[in-house]
């Protein structure tokens, strides 16, 4: 059975058991959640959220610049009124440049990315005080709300707040 086949049943089984269809569409916790889309950071299980509570917006690195659309629509059309960004330790995103990935898609895939940025960072902290600045600069997103940043620790599952007052 392949990996898709079985998250088909998966979800059989998922949808045999479902009692939320009834949950309304704003998030009931009224929050943004910007996460990276690794499969050790579950934000969900991590912030003790179910299904109803929360927007999370997940890609690699959890960079908010790729958020903003999607952060503009939570706040406007579904009421959210705080945002959250986690970042992680053991992060892939501090594992390459843009170089390093432009090369190897012109070479596995003889694609040209040079006019792809894919945001890698060397820094973690720097990294969600990078993103918490892209935020606030933003004329796309509510400045009168909280905007926090967070490291969660694959290791540990402890989250780890970052000082956002030089972000």
């Amino acid at each position: 059975m392949s990996v898709i086949d079985e998250l088909l049943h998966a979800n059989e089984a998922y949808a045999a058991a479902f009692t939320k269809g009834s949950l309304p569409l704003p998030p009931g916790r009224k929050v943004a959640i910007v996460a990276c889309m690794d499969a050790r950071l579950d934000p969900a299980r991590a912030l003790g959220l179910e299904e109803g509570d929360a927007h999370v917006i997940r890609n690699a690195g959890g960079r908010v610049v790729e958020a903003l659309r999607s952060i503009a629509i939570s706040q406007t059309l579904l009421g959210t009124e705080a945002v959250v960004i986690v970042h992680h330790t053991d992060c892939g995103m501090l594992t390459f440049t843009d170089e390093v990935i432009r090369r190897r898609l012109r070479q596995t895939l003889s694609a040209d990315a040079d006019h792809v940025s894919f945001l890698p960072f060397s820094d973690l902290d720097a990294s969600v005080r990078d993103d918490i600045a892209i935020y606030r600069s933003s004329p796309l997103v509510r400045k009168d709300i909280p905007v926090r940043g967070f490291i969660y620790d694959v290791r540990t599952g402890r989250l780890r707040e970052v000082d956002a007052s030089r972000a």
